[in-house]
């Protein structure tokens, strides 16, 4: 069972990575401490883990806003498949 209160735990044992990409740390911690943050990051760079792995091991709700409506449905259905509530709002419903 996965740690969700260890970032690293959350990165190895709930999406299956060794290590951070760079950059993805310092956004994570930010998140985590609570402060605010921003990063533009190329694509592929794994900036879906800046926010869902804060996300799982906060308490509360995360709310993500993106344009493209396929990569919110990609990213809602592989967070349900991995056991996690997720839901995704878009202008076509």
């Amino acid at each position: 069972m996965t740690d969700f209160t260890d970032k690293y735990s959350v990165l190895r044992d709930f999406f299956g990575h060794p290590d951070f990409n760079e950059g993805q740390e310092p956004l994570i911690d930010a998140l985590l401490s609570g402060r605010d943050a921003a990063g533009i990051m190329p694509t592929g760079a794994g900036k879906s883990l800046c926010y869902q792995i804060p996300a799982l091991m906060l308490d509360g709700i995360t709310i993500v806003i993106s344009p493209l409506i396929s990569l919110m449905k990609d990213q809602v259905n592989s967070l349900i498949q991995s056991g996690v509530r997720a839901a995704y709002l878009n202008s076509s419903l």
